[in-house]
Protein backbone atom coordinates (compact mmCIF):
# COMPACT_ATOMS: atom_id res chain seq x y z
CA UNK A 1 0.00 0.00 0.00
CA UNK A 2 1.24 3.44 -1.06
CA UNK A 3 2.34 6.03 1.90
CA UNK A 4 -0.29 8.09 2.31
CA UNK A 5 -0.60 11.60 3.70
CA UNK A 6 -2.08 12.53 7.12
CA UNK A 7 -2.13 15.70 8.79
CA UNK A 8 -2.93 16.02 12.67
CA UNK A 9 -3.83 18.96 14.95
CA UNK A 10 -3.64 18.94 18.30
CA UNK A 11 -0.27 16.76 17.66
CA UNK A 12 1.50 17.75 20.56
CA UNK A 13 0.33 16.06 23.02
CA UNK A 14 -2.16 13.76 24.45
CA UNK A 15 -4.46 11.55 21.66
CA UNK A 16 -3.22 13.28 18.78
CA UNK A 17 0.89 12.60 19.57
CA UNK A 18 0.19 8.70 21.02
CA UNK A 19 -2.18 8.44 17.27
CA UNK A 20 0.93 9.66 15.92
CA UNK A 21 3.13 7.53 16.69
CA UNK A 22 0.84 4.49 15.95
CA UNK A 23 0.78 5.55 12.51
CA UNK A 24 3.78 6.87 11.76
CA UNK A 25 5.74 3.53 10.94
CA UNK A 26 3.67 3.36 7.84
CA UNK A 27 2.33 6.55 6.49
CA UNK A 28 3.51 10.56 6.25
CA UNK A 29 2.21 12.19 9.34
CA UNK A 30 2.84 15.73 9.94
CA UNK A 31 1.78 16.70 13.27
CA UNK A 32 0.73 20.13 13.81
CA UNK A 33 0.97 22.25 17.44
CA UNK A 34 0.92 25.02 19.11
CA UNK A 35 4.10 24.38 21.70
CA UNK A 36 7.23 24.58 19.48
CA UNK A 37 9.48 22.23 21.49
CA UNK A 38 6.94 19.92 22.46
CA UNK A 39 5.30 19.19 18.78
CA UNK A 40 9.08 18.97 17.71
CA UNK A 41 9.64 16.06 20.04
CA UNK A 42 6.11 14.36 19.11
CA UNK A 43 7.29 14.53 15.42
CA UNK A 44 10.93 13.45 16.40
CA UNK A 45 9.76 10.42 18.38
CA UNK A 46 7.17 9.27 15.45
CA UNK A 47 9.28 9.79 13.25
CA UNK A 48 6.89 12.71 10.99
CA UNK A 49 6.94 16.56 10.52
CA UNK A 50 5.94 19.15 12.12
CA UNK A 51 4.11 22.77 11.57
CA UNK A 52 3.61 24.97 14.64
CA UNK A 53 0.37 27.24 14.78
CA UNK A 54 -2.02 28.44 17.48
CA UNK A 55 -5.54 28.14 16.62
CA UNK A 56 -6.53 31.33 19.08
CA UNK A 57 -5.39 33.30 15.53
CA UNK A 58 -6.62 32.20 12.24
CA UNK A 59 -4.38 33.94 10.60
CA UNK A 60 -1.95 31.12 11.84
CA UNK A 61 -4.24 28.78 10.47
CA UNK A 62 -4.57 30.59 7.04
CA UNK A 63 -0.36 30.36 7.14
CA UNK A 64 -0.43 26.76 8.50
CA UNK A 65 -2.35 25.99 5.44
CA UNK A 66 -0.04 27.66 3.21
CA UNK A 67 2.80 25.74 4.78
CA UNK A 68 0.91 22.18 3.93
CA UNK A 69 -0.03 23.30 0.61
CA UNK A 70 3.55 24.30 -0.45
CA UNK A 71 4.50 20.80 1.24
CA UNK A 72 2.25 18.33 -0.48
CA UNK A 73 0.09 17.67 -3.42
CA UNK A 74 -2.97 15.43 -1.74
CA UNK A 75 -4.02 14.94 1.89
CA UNK A 76 -5.74 11.42 2.43
CA UNK A 77 -7.01 12.22 6.08
CA UNK A 78 -7.35 15.45 8.24
CA UNK A 79 -7.58 14.66 11.90
CA UNK A 80 -9.13 17.89 13.39
CA UNK A 81 -8.18 16.88 16.70
CA UNK A 82 -7.02 20.17 18.43
CA UNK A 83 -9.34 21.60 20.77
CA UNK A 84 -10.30 22.05 25.03
CA UNK A 85 -12.04 23.65 27.15
CA UNK A 86 -11.28 26.66 28.79
CA UNK A 87 -12.44 28.12 32.25
CA UNK A 88 -13.43 31.92 31.67
CA UNK A 89 -14.39 33.62 28.32
CA UNK A 90 -12.43 35.05 26.18
CA UNK A 91 -12.45 36.78 23.05
CA UNK A 92 -9.84 36.39 20.40
CA UNK A 93 -8.64 38.62 18.26
CA UNK A 94 -10.59 37.45 15.22
CA UNK A 95 -13.63 38.55 17.56
CA UNK A 96 -14.56 34.92 18.08
CA UNK A 97 -15.29 33.34 21.59
CA UNK A 98 -12.09 31.19 21.99
CA UNK A 99 -14.11 27.90 22.86
CA UNK A 100 -15.84 27.88 19.97
CA UNK A 101 -12.90 29.46 17.79
CA UNK A 102 -10.12 26.68 18.71
CA UNK A 103 -12.40 23.85 18.76
CA UNK A 104 -14.30 24.44 15.67
CA UNK A 105 -13.86 27.78 13.41
CA UNK A 106 -9.91 27.05 13.30
CA UNK A 107 -10.92 23.61 12.20
CA UNK A 108 -13.46 24.59 10.07
CA UNK A 109 -11.33 27.03 8.41
CA UNK A 110 -7.93 24.33 7.77
CA UNK A 111 -10.41 21.97 6.25
CA UNK A 112 -11.52 23.94 3.86
CA UNK A 113 -8.34 25.82 2.81
CA UNK A 114 -6.98 22.53 2.56
CA UNK A 115 -10.46 21.09 0.61
CA UNK A 116 -8.55 21.06 -2.72
CA UNK A 117 -6.07 18.55 -1.69
CA UNK A 118 -8.19 16.44 0.17
CA UNK A 119 -10.16 16.14 -2.72
CA UNK A 120 -7.20 15.12 -4.73
CA UNK A 121 -6.98 11.14 -3.70
CA UNK A 122 -10.56 11.01 -2.03
CA UNK A 123 -9.48 12.14 1.20
CA UNK A 124 -11.17 11.56 5.06
CA UNK A 125 -12.20 14.43 7.89
CA UNK A 126 -11.77 13.19 11.40
CA UNK A 127 -13.36 15.47 13.81
CA UNK A 128 -12.75 14.76 17.37
CA UNK A 129 -15.70 15.64 19.40
CA UNK A 130 -17.21 14.24 22.84
CA UNK A 131 -20.16 13.02 23.95
CA UNK A 132 -20.19 16.95 25.74
CA UNK A 133 -22.69 17.50 22.26
CA UNK A 134 -25.45 15.96 23.85
CA UNK A 135 -25.77 18.40 26.27
CA UNK A 136 -25.82 21.50 24.18
CA UNK A 137 -28.11 23.98 23.09
CA UNK A 138 -26.05 25.60 20.45
CA UNK A 139 -27.60 29.02 19.54
CA UNK A 140 -26.78 30.40 15.85
CA UNK A 141 -27.52 33.74 17.14
CA UNK A 142 -25.51 33.32 20.05
CA UNK A 143 -22.43 31.38 19.17
CA UNK A 144 -20.15 33.96 21.26
CA UNK A 145 -22.39 32.70 24.18
CA UNK A 146 -22.20 36.32 25.26
CA UNK A 147 -25.33 36.19 26.90
CA UNK A 148 -26.64 35.34 30.23
CA UNK A 149 -23.76 33.24 32.44
CA UNK A 150 -20.95 32.06 30.42
CA UNK A 151 -19.76 28.43 31.65
CA UNK A 152 -17.11 26.82 30.26
CA UNK A 153 -18.64 23.38 29.95
CA UNK A 154 -21.52 24.57 28.13
CA UNK A 155 -19.43 26.46 25.84
CA UNK A 156 -17.33 22.99 25.38
CA UNK A 157 -20.53 21.32 24.62
CA UNK A 158 -21.61 23.65 22.53
CA UNK A 159 -17.77 23.43 20.27
CA UNK A 160 -18.27 19.59 19.85
CA UNK A 161 -21.82 19.62 18.48
CA UNK A 162 -20.31 21.79 16.09
CA UNK A 163 -17.70 19.34 15.08
CA UNK A 164 -20.54 16.56 14.41
CA UNK A 165 -22.58 19.12 12.37
CA UNK A 166 -19.24 20.12 10.47
CA UNK A 167 -18.70 16.25 9.77
CA UNK A 168 -22.35 15.61 8.75
CA UNK A 169 -22.11 18.92 6.50
CA UNK A 170 -18.93 18.27 5.10
CA UNK A 171 -20.24 14.71 4.17
CA UNK A 172 -23.79 16.45 2.48
CA UNK A 173 -21.75 19.14 0.59
CA UNK A 174 -18.48 16.91 -0.47
CA UNK A 175 -19.45 12.86 -0.19
CA UNK A 176 -20.06 12.63 -3.69
CA UNK A 177 -16.89 13.90 -4.98
CA UNK A 178 -14.98 11.62 -2.81
CA UNK A 179 -14.64 13.10 0.27
CA UNK A 180 -15.47 11.18 3.59
CA UNK A 181 -15.85 13.06 7.00
CA UNK A 182 -16.54 11.36 10.44
CA UNK A 183 -17.04 12.75 14.00
CA UNK A 184 -16.17 10.53 17.34
CA UNK A 185 -15.91 10.64 20.60
CA UNK A 186 -12.51 9.30 22.28
CA UNK A 187 -13.53 8.61 25.75
CA UNK A 188 -13.09 10.69 28.54
CA UNK A 189 -9.31 10.83 28.18
CA UNK A 190 -6.84 11.85 30.79
CA UNK A 191 -5.35 14.46 29.49
CA UNK A 192 -4.35 18.29 29.90
CA UNK A 193 -6.65 19.80 27.81
CA UNK A 194 -8.69 21.03 30.64
CA UNK A 195 -5.91 22.03 32.89
CA UNK A 196 -7.10 25.95 32.14
CA UNK A 197 -10.54 25.24 32.78
CA UNK A 198 -12.56 26.17 36.10
CA UNK A 199 -15.69 24.36 37.86
CA UNK A 200 -16.81 21.13 37.37
CA UNK A 201 -14.39 20.17 34.37
CA UNK A 202 -11.21 21.03 35.99
CA UNK A 203 -12.46 18.88 39.16
CA UNK A 204 -13.15 16.11 37.28
CA UNK A 205 -9.76 16.13 35.34
CA UNK A 206 -7.53 16.88 38.21
CA UNK A 207 -8.98 15.37 41.00
CA UNK A 208 -6.26 11.56 41.18
CA UNK A 209 -10.00 9.43 41.60
CA UNK A 210 -11.64 10.60 38.53
CA UNK A 211 -8.51 10.26 36.67
CA UNK A 212 -7.81 6.78 37.26
CA UNK A 213 -10.89 5.77 36.14
CA UNK A 214 -10.69 7.57 32.33
CA UNK A 215 -8.95 6.74 29.17
CA UNK A 216 -5.31 7.01 29.04
CA UNK A 217 -4.21 8.91 26.28
CA UNK A 218 -2.94 5.70 24.75
CA UNK A 219 -6.29 4.14 24.59
CA UNK A 220 -7.80 7.47 22.76
CA UNK A 221 -4.81 7.50 20.49
CA UNK A 222 -5.96 3.96 19.44
CA UNK A 223 -9.34 5.04 18.76
CA UNK A 224 -7.84 8.10 16.46
CA UNK A 225 -5.47 5.80 14.97
CA UNK A 226 -8.10 3.86 14.17
CA UNK A 227 -10.26 6.30 12.10
CA UNK A 228 -6.89 7.17 10.75
CA UNK A 229 -6.41 3.72 9.09
CA UNK A 230 -9.95 2.82 8.40
CA UNK A 231 -11.00 3.52 5.19
CA UNK A 232 -14.92 4.75 4.78
CA UNK A 233 -17.65 2.63 3.82
CA UNK A 234 -15.74 -0.38 4.94
CA UNK A 235 -14.24 0.24 8.45
CA UNK A 236 -16.19 3.01 9.25
CA UNK A 237 -19.21 5.47 7.58
CA UNK A 238 -18.90 8.50 6.38
CA UNK A 239 -21.75 11.42 7.98
CA UNK A 240 -21.62 9.31 11.06
CA UNK A 241 -20.87 9.73 14.71
CA UNK A 242 -18.95 6.96 17.02
CA UNK A 243 -18.47 6.29 20.57
CA UNK A 244 -15.12 5.39 20.44
CA UNK A 245 -15.37 2.88 17.68
CA UNK A 246 -18.72 1.79 18.01
CA UNK A 247 -21.65 3.40 15.61
CA UNK A 248 -23.87 5.69 17.68
CA UNK A 249 -26.82 8.24 17.64
CA UNK A 250 -25.45 11.77 18.02
CA UNK A 251 -27.89 13.90 19.74
CA UNK A 252 -31.24 15.36 18.32
CA UNK A 253 -29.62 18.67 17.63
CA UNK A 254 -26.62 16.82 15.92
CA UNK A 255 -29.44 15.18 13.54
CA UNK A 256 -30.97 18.67 12.89
CA UNK A 257 -29.92 19.23 8.78
CA UNK A 258 -31.00 22.95 9.39
CA UNK A 259 -28.65 23.79 12.30
CA UNK A 260 -26.07 21.88 9.99
CA UNK A 261 -26.83 24.64 7.21
CA UNK A 262 -27.43 27.38 9.19
CA UNK A 263 -23.65 26.69 11.10
CA UNK A 264 -22.21 26.08 8.00
CA UNK A 265 -23.33 29.74 6.65
CA UNK A 266 -22.06 31.33 10.26
CA UNK A 267 -19.10 29.40 10.01
CA UNK A 268 -18.07 30.32 6.40
CA UNK A 269 -18.87 34.35 7.16
CA UNK A 270 -16.91 34.05 10.53
CA UNK A 271 -13.96 32.01 9.05
CA UNK A 272 -13.93 34.49 6.00
CA UNK A 273 -14.10 31.74 3.38
CA UNK A 274 -16.44 31.32 0.55
CA UNK A 275 -16.82 27.49 0.46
Amino acid sequence: MARRTIVITGGSDGIGAQAAQMVAARDRVIVVGRDPIKTAAVAERAGAEHLVADFAHLDEVRRLAGDLLERVESVDVLANNAGGVIGERRISDDGIEMTFQVNHLAPFLLTHLLMEPLLVGGGAVVNTSSQAHRTARLDLDDLSNARGRYRSGRAYGDAKLANVLHARGLHQRFHDRGLAAVSFHPGVVATSFASSSAGLFHWIYTFPPTRRLMTTAQEGGAHLAWFLDGASDQTWYSGAYYDKRTLTKPSSAALDDALVDGLWQYSTELAGTSV
